[in-house]
């Protein structure tokens, strides 16, 4: 049988899974066009968000091993991008309840219909 460890981690894999948002295509612009329900800003605030920021440190810890081995093979930025920024990017900049980082602006409606 499958222990109690194997049972919790088998419940928090699947929470996880449910709970990352559809990965939207990107637009042209910077500006986030979203209208997130309370659900999808409790989600995100009670279970994406600690789960983000543990994978920014662990990002940050990861990077910080293969600093040395990145200096060697001249790919410090693209590593630092991928393991680091990435991570601060989904965590920080995006408004609660949103899928794609960026920072949210108000628009109105008018030119919102027009795109």
């Amino acid at each position: 049988m499958v222990s109690y460890l194997g049972k919790i981690t088998l419940i928090f894999s699947m929470a996880i899974l449910l709970s990352f948002p559809k990965m939207a295509f990107a637009s042209n612009s910077s500006v986030i066009v979203e209208k997130p329900t309370a659900l999808a800003m409790t989600g995100d605030l009670i279970i994406a968000r600690p789960f983000l920021l543990a994978i920014t440190v662990i990002g940050t810890a990861v990077f910080l091993v293969s600093l040395p081995f990145s200096l060697l093979g001249g790919n410090t930025a693209e590593a630092g991008s991928t393991l680091v920024m990435g991570p601060v990017e989904s965590t920080f900049m995006r408004c609660l309840g949103c899928t794609n980082p960026g920072y949210k602006k108000k628009i109105k409606e008018s030119e919102i219909e027009d795109e």
